[in-house]
This record gives C-alpha cells, sequence and structure tokens, in this order.
C-alpha cells in the first residue's frame, strides 16, 4: 500500500512539473531575437530566422544585385522592424522582415 502512495505521489508531482514547464514556454517563445531577419518571395518564406548577413547574401543572389546595400537594408529591417522589398521578380517581390 505504501508503495502505491508513493508512486501515486511522484506521478502528481512530475504531472505538476510538467505543466509549471508548459506554462513558461510562451513567455520564453516572445523573446525578440536580435540579428536574425526572414527572406521572402512574393508571400511564400525562403529563409526564417537567418542572419542578417546570410539574408542578404540570399537576397542578393536572388535579385541580381551586389550584396553591399542589400546588407545594409537587410540591418536596417532588423533594427527597425520594417519590412523592405529588395527588388521585384517575376514570381514577386523578394523582401526582407524583421524576425
Amino acid at each position: 500500500m505504501r508503495a502505491l502512495k508513493m508512486a501515486t505521489a511522484s506521478v502528481a508531482l512530475a504531472g505538476s512539473l510538467f505543466v509549471s514547464g508548459l506554462a513558461a514556454a510562451p513567455a520564453e517563445a516572445v523573446v525578440n531575437q536580435v540579428g536574425l531577419v526572414n527572406v521572402g518571395l512574393n508571400d511564400v518564406n525562403i529563409l526564417n530566422d537567418v542572419n542578417v548577413g546570410v539574408a542578404a547574401e540570399v537576397a542578393a543572389e536572388l535579385c541580381n544585385v551586389k550584396v553591399g546595400p542589400v546588407a545594409v537594408l537587410a540591418q536596417a529591417v532588423d533594427t527597425t522592424g520594417t519590412t523592405e522589398t529588395v527588388c521585384q521578380t517575376a514570381q514577386g517581390p523578394v523582401t526582407l522582415v524583421q524576425s
């Protein structure tokens, strides 16, 4: 009987710890990441949560432009949170959005 009570108490404790861990997860998910942006083509995200430099290289390649100005634009997107269009392609606009 004592073993059954101990097992029940252990399960209850483990369950309460599990539930308290779930309650904390959404607050952690809201953390704003610095230095990461998304690259989109039309309404499709090509890259999510990538370094500003990587995003600039990919967007510059898609738009057939130099990386330097796109890197400056990507940094501005990361800093201000605005969405910027790098260029227009036949498939739609190539955009940079803050993560």
